[in-house]
C-alpha cells in the first residue's frame, strides 16, 4: 500500500473488443480481492459495450472507454462513434492515463495485451513506473499457437515492455495443462517474472438480481453456450441439426446464443427453436454460471471463462473449439481431452447431425472433472492474492500473515 493512505488501490485494464472472456476474467479477480482485503478498491478499466449489463460488488466499479471492433481484414473500427479510429485510440489512451494518474493504483494488472489494444497503454504503464506502481501482466491458459504469437509479439514490439516495465507475468493456468510462451524466446530476466496462478475458479453468484431462470432449467438440460457468440453461430447450427433430427436425445437443450450474434442468425435459431419441443433459446443470462451449474452437461466452445466454470461447477462438457482466428481453443481443449477432464469434437464444417447426436448421447456417461486429479487446477484465485497481499495489506497486518490467512 502506498504510504500516506489507508486504503490500498487495484486498477484491471481489459480492451475487450470482442466477447466476453477478458471483462469475466478481470471481474471474477476483482470480485475475490476485494471480499478477501477489506480494505481494497479495484477499478475496471474495459472497452466492453455491454458491461453496464453486470452487477459489482461494493468496492468494484469501472469505467468504460469508446469501444471499438475488430473488422474481418484485421483492422479496427468504432463501435459506435463515428471517429476516425486513430483519433478514437487516442481518446482511449487518453482516459486510461488520466484515469490511471487521478486513481494512483498500488498495482495496475493488465489483460492478455502487454501494451494493450494499438499500443494504448503504454505511455500509462510508463507513468505508473515512476509513481512505484507494481505492474502486472496477467494471460490466459494459451493465447495462440507459438508460432503465430511470436511473430506477432515481435511485430507489436512487446519485449522491451516485459523486460523493463512489468515486475510480474501471470499465467491463469498450469503449465501441464498449456504453456502460453512455450517456444517463444524470451531472456531469463523476463522468464523469470513468470508464476502459474492455476485456474481461477467460479461459483454461482448470490449479489444483484439475476435474469429470471427459463422454464426448461425446471427438469434436466443439457446447456449450450457460445460464450460472446460472435463467432459461434456453426456450434449452434450443429446442435439444432441434431435436436431436429434425432427427437430421443437423453435431455432437453437451452441454447444461450450470446449477446454478439449476428441479430438475423439470432432470429433464424429461435425461429427453428420454437418449432421443437425440446429446444430453449436464450440470447443472454447475466449470471451464466447459474445455468452452468444446473445443467446435466455442457456444450461449448472452450473459451478461457467457459473452461472455468465447468471445472468449478464439475460439469461434464463435450467442447466443439473455433480454430480460427486462433487455435486457443482448440489447444487447451485438446490438452484438457487428452487428461479426461473434457470430451471435445472437431469442427469438420459439415455439421452431420448423427455425429452431434452421437456425441451428446455420450456427454451422460462421461467421468467429471473431478474424477481427473490434477494438483492446483483451481487455485488461481487464491495464488492472485498471495502475489497482491505484500503490495496491498495494511499497515497493521504483515504480508507474512497476510499469507497465512490466506493459506
Amino acid at each position: 500500500m502506498k504510504s500516506g493512505r489507508k486504503d490500498a488501490r487495484i486498477l484491471i485494464y481489459s480492451h475487450d473488443t470482442f466477447g466476453l472472456g477478458h471483462l469475466s476474467r478481470c471481474r471474477a479477480i476483482a470480485h475475490s480481492l476485494v471480499e478477501r482485503f477489506k480494505h481494497l478498491s479495484v477499478l475496471i478499466l474495459s472497452g466492453s459495450p455491454i458491461i453496464g449489463s453486470f452487477d459489482f460488488r461494493s468496492r468494484v466499479d469501472f469505467v468504460r472507454v469508446p469501444g471499438v471492433v475488430k473488422l474481418r481484414n484485421g483492422e479496427y473500427t468504432s463501435l459506435n462513434l463515428h471517429i476516425d479510429i486513430e483519433q478514437m485510440l487516442k481518446m482511449r489512451a487518453s482516459i486510461i492515463r488520466h484515469t490511471a494518474e487521478m486513481f494512483d493504483p498500488d498495482i495496475f494488472i493488465v489483460d492478455k495485451e502487454p501494451l494493450g489494444l494499438r499500443g494504448e497503454v503504454q505511455e500509462t504503464l510508463e507513468v505508473l513506473k515512476r509513481q512505484g506502481t507494481r505492474l502486472v501482466l496477467g494471460l490466459r491458459d494459451v493465447l495462440d499457437d507459438p508460432r503465430l504469437l511470436e511473430p506477432e509479439w515481435r511485430r507489436k514490439n512487446v519485449l522491451p515492455a516485459l523486460r523493463d516495465l512489468y515486475d510480474e507475468i501471470w499465467i491463469y493456468g498450469l503449465p501441464q495443462i498449456c504453456d502460453p510462451l512455450e517456444g517463444i524466446a524470451l531472456p531469463l530476466s523476463v522468464r523469470q517474472k513468470v508464476s502459474y496462478t492455476g485456474y481461477l475458479p467460479r461459483k454461482v453468484s448470490t449479489s444483484g438480481a439475476p435474469q429470471r431462470l427459463p422454464e426448461i432449467t425446471n427438469r434436466p438440460y443439457i446447456l449450450v453456450t457460445t460464450g460472446g457468440g460472435g463467432d459461434g453461430e456453426n456450434l449452434i447450427e450443429w446442435v439444432l441439426r441434431a435436436y431436429e433430427t434425432d427427437p430421443l436425445l437423453p435431455y432437453p437443450a437451452l441454447l444461450v446464443l450470446g449477446p454478439f450474434m449476428q441479430p438475423e442468425r439470432q432470429a433464424e435459431f429461435m425461429d427453428r427453436a420454437s418449432k421443437l419441443k425440446r429446444v430453449d433459446v436464450i440470447t443472454f443470462h447475466n449470471h451464466l454460471e447459474t445455468l452452468v451449474a444446473g445443467a446435466a452437461g455442457v456444450v461449448a466452445m472452450g473459451g478461457y471463462n467457459t473452461f472455468c466454470e465447468v471445472l468449478s461447477l464439475d460439469k461434464r462438457a463435450l467442447i466443439v473449439p473455433r480454430t480460427t482466428p486462433r487455435l486457443e481453443q482448440f489447444i487447451r481443449a485438446s490438452s484438457a481431452a487428452k487428461l479426461g477432464l473434457v470430451s471435445m469434437l472437431a469442427d469438420d464444417g459439415r455439421y452431420d447431425p448423427a455425429v452431434m447426436a452421437a456425441a451428446l448421447r455420450a456427454l451422460p456417461r462421461q467421468n467429471r472433472p473431478s474424477e481427473v486429479v490434477v494438483p492446483g487446477l483451481l487455485e488461481g484465485l487464491t495464488n492472485v492474492a498471495r502475489r497482491v497481499a505484500p503490495w496491498v495489506e495494511s499497515g497493521e497486518e504483515s504480508g507474512a500473515e497476510v499469507i497465512t490467512r490466506l493459506g
